[in-house]
């Protein structure tokens, strides 16, 4: 039975034409795609218009606008600049959002009803604004194939693969295969047309392809292009980046079918560490290399935290608490959220300019409306607060700018930076993380001199210390590469303790007396976990795990099955402490024969080895399948 589901899905696997896959991050998103007849070309979209001083980016902001009415109107550096350029008075009804992934991550209690607020304080259904957001790279998607082909490009000849950190939990996922339903790019009736790709998964698929000169080396070990380390992390990536300007312009990257350089000094066995740090969160993920085909084992679950480059900015506006008061920037961000745009934009690009050598100051330009503002507010200028706040480092400039010193600007760094270091160390402190040969820095963020050299500095004994170039792009392509072929990665580890409860046959001295339950003479023990899979178990992809159910009595035409998970691996009940309800498994059996004997049996596969948990059933005595729904959001 599973092998002739194994050919269905090969079989599905034919009939796309193309892989386009969504990098969709906290603060930048992008799509990228290929042709299944040629997967050794990997396209990346076209340059947006717009765009912003001291960024150079083949991505755009991950910022969307609505119209006062909640029709979508733009997205990306569109929406940014139309909505900056709108009177106080007019902007202050239209709906910008922006930063609003995270909002997945931190959710406890996620639903599709679950809400997002907008930079004027309205609220709207998170699953609208993703469903728009993903809407909007469909259109951009398929429009730039249809002009390329010159004929319409079909939404159903794509196959989509939309990226998520690996930290993310199973309703997070799920809440994104449902955004993209809503935005058409695929369907219940049709999933397999979407993959839920891993971030940090991607990045390591597209690492092992690298060749030396598509890479910065920052260990000590050896020059890199006759480079010698200590110039590395500066004269490294400008060379780099002059090599990837001189490529910009053709935004066709050739992704060789071979195993790179890199894995010529790879074994079979070795280990390596890639560590996505992005804007909103940082996860990283422990990949072992099986050859001869290259493909990848996990060896660790993934971990990680919000820890990406958005606590610099929460950092920095800690800092014009202090120096300005809360009270008005809470109302600044309220009066001229325009403005307060402004502001983070200028912060951005002098963020981008941190360097642990620097020694010249960095400066930012307040917009006239804070300035304005702050006068009208408090009754003395922006200049006098500065004076008045005695805060180190951070003095006002005769040209209107806050000037900061790099030492005020590697403070805003350090706590973020700190977390990454030291989630780190306690990775490499695991037993199954010995002898990594290899860590690879990808992810906006991994731009950042001051984290690589933490990185190095606090790493670089153990192990080399990569950096591939273009390094904000390395998601992307991965995820196009993962899209080709999923099976890439071959055994993945279970983040998480999955079961159900069930009754047991009560067994004296074994099981506690206050679970003891009798039902028609039979004395059973209540409340009893039944686990499919402990938490950082390795589980094979298309390995299932099987159970059966029979409905209670044979009239009944749905089973509702409670999912119970757990952090901790050895559980025996599922009114433990740290046991949480966490989805439901409904199993339909209306439209299945009743001629069939009054016990019914369904025989239920689970597969846990895949990005998403899937599910299947059978009816054992017709081996017709039985329509199944496991389900993390709606429970």
């Amino acid at each position: 039975m599973y092998k002739r589901l194994q050919q269905i899905y090969d079989a599905v696997e034919q009939l796309f034409l193309v892989v386009v896959a969504i990098d969709f991050g906290t603060t930048s998103s992008g799509y990228a795609y290929s042709f299944t007849k040629e997967p050794e070309c990997i396209h990346v979209m076209r340059r947006w218009e717009g765009g912003d001083p001291g960024v150079s980016n083949q991505k755009t902001p991950t910022t969307i606008l609505l119209t006062p009415e909640r029709k979508f109107h733009s997205f990306g550096y569109a929406a940014r600049d139309f909505y900056h350029d709108l009177d106080p008075t007019e902007s202050k009804h239209w709906l910008y959002f922006e930063k609003f992934k995270m909002k997945l991550h931190t959710t406890g209690n996620l639903t599709m009803e679950t809400d997002l607020t907008a930079a004027n304080g309205k609220k709207v259904k998170a699953l609208e604004i993703f469903a728009y957001a993903l809407q909007f790279f469909k259109e951009q998607a398929l429009k730039e194939l249809s002009d390329q082909g010159g004929s319409d490009f079909e939404n159903t000849e794509v196959r989509w693969v939309i990226t998520v950190p690996a930290i993310w939990k199973q309703p997070a996922k799920q809440f994104m295969r449902q955004a993209a339903y809503k935005a058409g790019m695929a369907s219940p009736e049709n999933p397999e047309q979407l993959i839920i790709a891993l971030e940090p998964e991607a990045a390591s698929i597209y690492c092992r392809k690298l060749r030396l000169h598509q890479m910065i080396d920052l260990s000590s070990r050896a020059p890199v292009n006759g480079y010698s380390p200590s110039d590395t992390i500066g004269t490294g990536f400008t060379q780099a980046k002059e090599h990837v300007r001189r490529n910009r312009q053709s935004r066709t990257f050739l992704v060789e079918n071979v195993i790179g350089e890199i894995w010529s000094e790879l074994e079979e066995g070795d280990r390596y560490i890639v560590v996505d740090s992005g804007g909103g969160t940082v996860d990283m993920t422990v990949h072992q290399i099986r050859l001869p085909e290259g493909h990848l084992k996990e060896l660790y679950k993934a971990t990680g935290g919000p820890y990406g480059s958005l606590g610099v900015d929460y950092e920095f506006e800690k800092l014009l608490c202090k120096i300005f008061g809360e009270d008005f920037i809470e109302q600044f961000k309220i009066k001229r959220p325009a403005a307060w745009v402004d502001l983070m934009i200028a912060f951005e690009s002098r963020k981008r300019a941190a360097a642990p050598d620097r020694t010249n100051p960095l400066n930012i330009t307040l917009p006239f409306s804070f300035i304005d503002y702050y006068k009208k507010f408090r009754g003395h200028s922006v200049e006098h607060a500065l004076r008045k706040s005695n805060v180190d480092f951070v003095k006002w400039s005769s040209q209107g700018m806050l000037r900061m010193s790099p030492d005020a600007m590697n403070a805003l760094f350090k706590p973020t930076i700190d977390q990454i270091i030291q989630h780190l160390s306690d990775v490499f402190d695991k037993p199954e993380v010995t002898n990594v040969k290899f860590l690879f820095l990808v992810g906006g963020f991994a731009e950042s001199p001051l984290l690589q050299q933490a990185v190095q500095s606090a790493f670089g004994s153990r192990c080399r210390v990569i950096i591939p170039q273009d390094v904000g792009l390395t998601i992307l392509k991965g995820a196009v590469l993962f899209g080709l072929d999923p099976a890439v990665i071959k055994v993945r580890r279970s983040p998480l303790t999955y079961g159900v409860g069930v009754l047991n046959r009560f067994v004296e001295g074994k099981h506690p007396p206050e679970k003891l339950l009798i039902k028609d003479g039979t004395r059973w023990c209540t409340d009893v976990f039944d686990k499919f899979i402990s938490a950082d178990q390795s589980v094979a992809l298309g390995e299932t795990v099987t159970r059966s159910y029979t409905p209670a009595k044979p009239s009944q035409l749905v089973i509702v099955i409670n999912i119970y998970s757990s952090e901790q691996d050895n559980v025996s009940f599922i009114t433990e402490s740290g046991v949480k309800k966490c989805g439901t498994l409904r199993l339909d059996l209306t439209g299945t024969d009743a001629s069939v004997p009054s016990r019914r049996e369904i025989k239920t596969l689970m597969q846990f080895g895949d990005t998403e948990i899937k599910a299947m059933a059978i009816d054992v005595a017709t081996s017709k399948s039985v329509k199944v729904g496991i389900d993390f959001l709606n429970y």
